[in-house]
Protein backbone atom coordinates (compact mmCIF):
# COMPACT_ATOMS: atom_id res chain seq x y z
CA UNK A 1 0.00 0.00 0.00
CA UNK A 2 1.95 3.04 -1.21
CA UNK A 3 2.12 6.16 0.92
CA UNK A 4 0.34 8.95 -0.95
CA UNK A 5 2.74 11.79 -0.22
CA UNK A 6 6.41 11.91 0.78
CA UNK A 7 7.14 13.74 4.04
CA UNK A 8 9.53 16.61 3.27
CA UNK A 9 11.33 18.71 5.85
CA UNK A 10 13.67 21.57 5.04
CA UNK A 11 16.74 21.24 7.29
CA UNK A 12 18.98 24.08 6.08
CA UNK A 13 18.63 27.09 3.80
CA UNK A 14 21.80 28.90 2.77
CA UNK A 15 21.50 32.43 1.41
CA UNK A 16 24.02 35.04 0.39
CA UNK A 17 23.56 38.76 0.82
CA UNK A 18 25.36 41.99 0.05
CA UNK A 19 25.00 45.48 1.47
CA UNK A 20 27.44 46.85 -1.12
CA UNK A 21 29.85 48.59 1.28
CA UNK A 22 32.95 47.82 3.36
CA UNK A 23 32.35 46.70 6.95
CA UNK A 24 34.49 47.30 10.05
CA UNK A 25 34.32 43.88 11.68
CA UNK A 26 36.29 45.01 14.75
CA UNK A 27 33.72 47.77 15.39
CA UNK A 28 30.95 45.14 15.18
CA UNK A 29 32.71 42.87 17.72
CA UNK A 30 33.03 45.83 20.13
CA UNK A 31 29.29 46.55 19.89
CA UNK A 32 28.29 42.86 19.81
CA UNK A 33 30.74 40.97 22.10
CA UNK A 34 28.76 37.72 21.60
CA UNK A 35 29.88 37.59 17.95
CA UNK A 36 32.87 35.44 16.96
CA UNK A 37 35.72 36.95 15.00
CA UNK A 38 39.16 35.32 14.68
CA UNK A 39 40.66 36.73 11.47
CA UNK A 40 43.75 34.46 11.80
CA UNK A 41 41.47 31.41 11.47
CA UNK A 42 38.60 32.69 9.27
CA UNK A 43 38.08 36.06 7.51
CA UNK A 44 34.40 36.40 8.47
CA UNK A 45 32.62 37.42 11.64
CA UNK A 46 29.96 35.00 12.95
CA UNK A 47 26.75 36.65 14.16
CA UNK A 48 24.38 34.09 15.71
CA UNK A 49 20.65 34.63 16.15
CA UNK A 50 18.41 32.50 18.36
CA UNK A 51 15.19 33.47 16.54
CA UNK A 52 15.31 32.39 13.78
CA UNK A 53 18.13 30.04 14.86
CA UNK A 54 20.78 30.92 12.27
CA UNK A 55 24.39 31.97 11.86
CA UNK A 56 25.18 34.93 9.64
CA UNK A 57 28.75 35.29 8.43
CA UNK A 58 29.71 38.91 7.77
CA UNK A 59 32.77 39.74 5.67
CA UNK A 60 34.52 43.11 5.48
CA UNK A 61 33.48 43.38 1.82
CA UNK A 62 29.85 43.75 2.95
CA UNK A 63 28.98 40.25 1.79
CA UNK A 64 27.08 37.94 4.13
CA UNK A 65 26.15 34.26 4.21
CA UNK A 66 23.25 32.97 6.30
CA UNK A 67 23.04 29.30 7.28
CA UNK A 68 20.74 27.20 9.44
CA UNK A 69 17.34 28.65 8.51
CA UNK A 70 14.45 26.20 8.07
CA UNK A 71 12.78 28.15 5.21
CA UNK A 72 13.50 30.74 2.53
CA UNK A 73 11.50 33.34 4.50
CA UNK A 74 13.43 32.71 7.74
CA UNK A 75 16.76 32.98 5.91
CA UNK A 76 15.79 36.37 4.47
CA UNK A 77 14.36 37.48 7.83
CA UNK A 78 17.59 36.54 9.65
CA UNK A 79 19.76 38.68 7.34
CA UNK A 80 17.37 41.63 7.70
CA UNK A 81 17.37 41.27 11.52
CA UNK A 82 21.18 41.42 11.58
CA UNK A 83 21.18 44.53 9.34
CA UNK A 84 18.60 46.16 11.69
CA UNK A 85 20.67 45.28 14.79
CA UNK A 86 23.80 46.77 13.19
CA UNK A 87 21.91 49.97 12.29
CA UNK A 88 20.47 50.20 15.83
CA UNK A 89 24.04 49.97 17.16
CA UNK A 90 24.90 53.04 15.02
CA UNK A 91 26.83 51.11 12.39
CA UNK A 92 26.12 52.98 9.18
CA UNK A 93 24.57 50.76 6.52
CA UNK A 94 23.43 52.79 3.54
CA UNK A 95 21.54 50.16 1.54
CA UNK A 96 19.27 47.26 2.44
CA UNK A 97 20.73 43.81 1.90
CA UNK A 98 20.23 42.17 -1.48
CA UNK A 99 19.58 38.53 -0.58
CA UNK A 100 19.52 35.42 -2.73
CA UNK A 101 18.93 31.79 -1.79
CA UNK A 102 21.92 29.61 -2.74
CA UNK A 103 20.96 26.14 -1.53
CA UNK A 104 18.11 24.34 0.22
CA UNK A 105 18.83 21.02 1.91
CA UNK A 106 15.86 18.81 2.77
CA UNK A 107 15.33 15.38 4.24
CA UNK A 108 12.47 13.27 2.92
CA UNK A 109 10.75 10.07 3.92
CA UNK A 110 8.97 8.11 1.18
CA UNK A 111 7.23 5.73 3.59
CA UNK A 112 8.66 2.60 2.00
CA UNK A 113 12.01 1.06 1.14
CA UNK A 114 13.86 1.57 -2.15
CA UNK A 115 15.47 -1.21 -4.18
CA UNK A 116 18.80 0.63 -4.70
CA UNK A 117 20.52 -2.02 -6.85
CA UNK A 118 17.68 -1.95 -9.40
CA UNK A 119 17.34 1.84 -9.11
CA UNK A 120 21.03 2.29 -9.96
CA UNK A 121 20.51 0.37 -13.21
CA UNK A 122 17.18 2.01 -14.06
CA UNK A 123 17.36 5.69 -13.11
CA UNK A 124 19.43 7.87 -15.46
CA UNK A 125 22.25 10.10 -14.11
CA UNK A 126 22.64 7.93 -11.01
CA UNK A 127 25.77 6.72 -9.28
CA UNK A 128 25.80 3.90 -6.75
CA UNK A 129 28.99 2.57 -5.18
CA UNK A 130 27.91 0.95 -1.89
CA UNK A 131 31.54 0.22 -0.88
CA UNK A 132 32.18 3.98 -0.81
CA UNK A 133 28.80 5.44 0.20
CA UNK A 134 25.56 3.69 1.22
CA UNK A 135 23.30 5.93 -0.88
CA UNK A 136 22.55 6.27 -4.56
CA UNK A 137 23.42 9.72 -5.92
CA UNK A 138 20.93 10.98 -8.51
CA UNK A 139 21.51 14.19 -10.45
CA UNK A 140 18.19 15.64 -11.59
CA UNK A 141 18.22 18.06 -14.52
CA UNK A 142 14.86 19.79 -14.00
CA UNK A 143 14.82 21.14 -11.40
CA UNK A 144 18.62 21.02 -11.07
CA UNK A 145 19.09 19.17 -7.78
CA UNK A 146 21.06 16.26 -6.37
CA UNK A 147 19.13 13.63 -4.44
CA UNK A 148 20.70 11.00 -2.23
CA UNK A 149 18.52 7.88 -2.02
CA UNK A 150 18.90 5.35 0.78
CA UNK A 151 17.51 1.81 0.94
CA UNK A 152 15.45 2.86 4.00
CA UNK A 153 13.29 5.10 1.78
CA UNK A 154 14.91 8.26 3.13
CA UNK A 155 16.18 10.89 0.73
CA UNK A 156 18.30 14.01 1.02
CA UNK A 157 17.70 16.70 -1.60
CA UNK A 158 20.26 19.46 -2.11
CA UNK A 159 20.91 22.17 -4.66
CA UNK A 160 17.41 23.63 -4.86
CA UNK A 161 17.11 27.41 -4.79
CA UNK A 162 13.35 27.44 -4.05
CA UNK A 163 11.29 25.21 -1.79
CA UNK A 164 8.97 24.51 -4.74
CA UNK A 165 11.97 22.94 -6.54
CA UNK A 166 12.45 20.53 -3.61
CA UNK A 167 8.82 19.39 -3.83
CA UNK A 168 8.99 19.08 -7.62
CA UNK A 169 12.24 17.05 -7.47
CA UNK A 170 10.86 14.70 -4.82
CA UNK A 171 7.53 14.29 -6.64
CA UNK A 172 9.26 13.53 -9.98
CA UNK A 173 11.67 11.04 -8.42
CA UNK A 174 8.96 9.34 -6.33
CA UNK A 175 6.75 8.99 -9.42
CA UNK A 176 9.68 7.45 -11.34
CA UNK A 177 10.43 5.01 -8.48
CA UNK A 178 6.75 3.99 -8.41
CA UNK A 179 6.53 3.66 -12.19
CA UNK A 180 9.64 1.42 -12.31
CA UNK A 181 8.45 -0.68 -9.31
CA UNK A 182 11.48 0.29 -7.25
CA UNK A 183 9.52 1.01 -4.04
CA UNK A 184 9.00 -1.76 -1.48
CA UNK A 185 6.13 -1.23 0.95
CA UNK A 186 5.55 -3.29 4.07
CA UNK A 187 1.93 -4.35 4.29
Amino acid sequence: MPQTKPIVSVVNVVSSASIDQKMDLIEITKKFPETEYNPEQFPGLVFRLTNPKTAILIFRTGKMVCTGAKSEELSIKAVNIVVQKLRKAKIKIKKDAIISIQNIVSSISLGGKIHLEKAAKTIPRSMYEPEQFPGLIHRMLDPKTVILLFASGKLVCTGAKKETEVYRSVHNLHALLEEKNLMIYDL
